[in-house]
This record gives C-alpha cells, sequence and structure tokens, in this order.
C-alpha cells in the first residue's frame, strides 16, 4: 500500500519520467508564463514560488524576467539538475508540499502543468493547498494549473505504445475511484530491462476546488480553458486554470 501511496517518489526520479515526457512543448510554456506575467503584473523583483518546479526550466524563465524564484520539488534528482541554474534571483530545494514552507512570504506562487492532486487522500492535497496559500502574502496570489478531469475523462486514450532511445512505454490509462491512472510498463532494449510505474492523479473538478480554495481562504478571482486563456467551459476546455487571491485581512 505505501508504494501505491508514494508512487511519486520513486517515478519522477526517474530517467525514464524524464524521457517520456521529453518532447513538452517549451514554446508553449514560455508563451503561457508571458501571458501570466502579463495578466498578473507583478511588481518588479516580486518574491515567486514555483512549487512541484521540476528541473526548474520555468522558474529560470520567470528569474529572467528580473523576479525573484524560489523552486521547491520532491524530487532530489530534479533539484540537483536544478541548482546548477541558482543564481542572485533564483534558488531551490528539495521540499514536500505537504509540509510548510516560508508562511507569508511570496507575491505570487505558481503550480503548472497538473503538478497538484498526486497524493492518496483528501487531507494530503488539502494540506499541500494549505502550503501554497500560507505562503502568500496578504493580497498575493496563486496560480493552479490543471487538467480538466471532465474533459479528460472523455477524450482519455485508453492505450498507447511510445518508443523513445529504444525504450518502448507500453502506457495503458483509466478513471478509476476517482483517480486517473496510468500504467507504464517499460522495456529498455539497450540495457535489456524491463519496468513499471503507475500515475495516479485525483479527477478534481472545478466543484472540488471551490470548495478546496474556500477552506484555505483563497477567493478564486479567475477560471481560464487553456494556456490562451480562454474561458473555461467543463465540456470543452482541456486546462482549469485558476487564479486566486489570498484575502489582506
Amino acid at each position: 500500500m505505501e508504494v501505491a501511496k508514494q508512487w511519486f517518489k520513486d517515478w519522477f526520479n526517474s530517467p525514464y519520467y524524464h524521457l517520456l515526457y521529453s518532447n513538452r512543448d517549451e514554446r508553449e510554456a514560455a508563451s503561457f508564463i508571458d501571458k501570466l506575467v502579463d495578466y498578473l503584473h507583478p511588481a518588479a523583483g516580486a518574491e515567486m514560488l514555483d512549487v512541484a518546479c521540476g528541473k526548474g526550466r520555468h522558474a529560470r524563465y520567470l528569474a529572467d524576467k528580473g523576479f525573484n524564484v524560489t523552486g521547491i520539488d520532491l524530487s532530489e534528482e530534479s533539484i540537483a539538475a536544478a541548482r546548477k541554474l541558482e543564481n542572485d534571483h533564483l534558488s531551490f530545494f528539495q521540499h514536500d508540499m505537504r509540509l510548510p514552507f516560508r508562511i507569508n512570504y511570496f507575491d505570487v506562487v505558481f503550480n503548472f502543468f497538473t503538478s497538484f492532486g498526486y497524493f492518496e487522500t483528501r487531507h494530503e492535497n488539502d494540506n499541500a493547498l494549505r502550503t501554497l496559500a500560507n505562503s502568500l502574502k496578504p493580497g498575493g496570489r496563486l496560480v493552479l494549473d490543471y487538467l480538466n478531469s471532465v474533459y479528460a475523462a472523455e477524450h482519455l486514450v485508453h492505450d498507447e505504445v511510445k518508443e523513445k532511445d529504444q525504450v518502448v512505454f507500453d502506457i495503458r490509462r483509466e478513471l478509476r475511484e476517482g483517480k486517473f491512472i496510468k500504467d507504464i510498463h517499460i522495456l529498455d532494449k539497450k540495457q535489456l530491462l524491463r519496468g513499471h510505474y503507475t500515475e495516479r492523479v485525483s479527477a478534481l473538478t472545478l466543484a472540488d476546488f471551490r470548495e478546496m480554495f474556500a477552506l484555505q481562504g483563497l477567493v478564486i478571482t479567475d477560471i481560464f480553458g487553456d494556456y490562451h486563456f480562454n474561458e473555461f467551459n467543463e465540456e470543452q476546455s482541456p486546462r482549469l486554470i485558476l487564479v486566486a487571491q489570498k484575502p489582506t485581512a
């Protein structure tokens, strides 16, 4: 049972994880971050937190814009890679998002690209959101970018095979017991190895997030349905992007 609860610890530290997701569209990500900065209009030198920052590419992109950026991630290997990017405006820490981090410190907190909902229980997800909320200064803003569970369930690709660098990924997806479950069977042809990992992400809806944000005292100010900031539609939008503010009093 412990393995299921902590699937992300092994998977996010695996070289196969980084290989499987190496084709993510960095230009789309940069464009989205540009739009966010224009929309949020943070002050020069604003303090920003990138939660579940991975190897730090997006945090570095923000730091290059003149902001003071901190990235946290559970993966020791990702943080080791991210620390090679550190400078006077950019720092990284290995940290579990369920635990407090710098209370009332940041002007903006980001959680990009469905880097939430990994945990087995609602209580643990609430703890993670509490960390994000508490790390904000009064008046600070949170941007949480999640998959739109209703759309994702309707468009779920159940079976898929990918091959990269002589590694075959046999992927099977299903929605079961309120979670998107992705079973990944790996055949490494070069090393003659087989492996198996499972991703489990909570199928949280807008209604769930409204309840969770309210519990942490966060006020939702905008909801977008994609990286172009189109209006959210539960049946048609691929993303659920929530912008919320921590009250000043």
